[in-house]
């Protein structure tokens, strides 16, 4: 679970990188269109990760490696 969430922040920070340097945004361009709600489905299973990301700094460091 914590490797998928990882992973699912990467890509959007990679995503947020894209908008912020050259103002295009991947995930939309995929899925835009008539896949708007798919669109909108992964920004939110992004933004559930990053939130679930933030519990990562509130564990034990042993806990982490295991």
């Amino acid at each position: 679970m914590r490797n998928l969430a990882l992973i699912l922040v990467i890509i959007g920070a990679i995503n947020w990188g894209l908008i912020g340097f050259f103002r295009y945004d991947l995930v939309s361009s995929i899925f835009g269109g008539n896949l708007e709600v798919v669109s909108r489905v992964i920004f939110a299973i992004v933004g559930l990760a990053g939130i679930y990301a933030i519990s990562f700094f509130f564990r034990n460091r042993h806990t982490m490696q295991s």
